[in-house]
């Protein structure tokens, strides 16, 4: 029962000691996302680009609007 009064402090300790590290890493910018950026700029956004024109099924380019 001697070792329970021990284990339970260091247990604390050690506990108190991973949250101070942890809030370390977090405002030292540790858990940044590095790769985020860099992949981001392959995907594909050009969808916002089309004119709303062209976005509607059945018309053609080379067809005549006006028969």
């Amino acid at each position: 029962m001697k070792i329970v009064m021990i284990l339970v402090p260091v247990m604390l300790v050690l506990v108190a000691l991973g949250i101070v590290l942890f809030s370390w890493a977090v405002k030292n910018g540790q858990y940044d996302d590095l790769d985020g950026p860099a992949h981001r700029i392959l995907y594909d956004d050009d969808k916002d680009k089309i004119p709303d024109d062209a976005k509607q099924p059945g018309k053609e380019s080379g067809e005549d609007q006006t028969s």
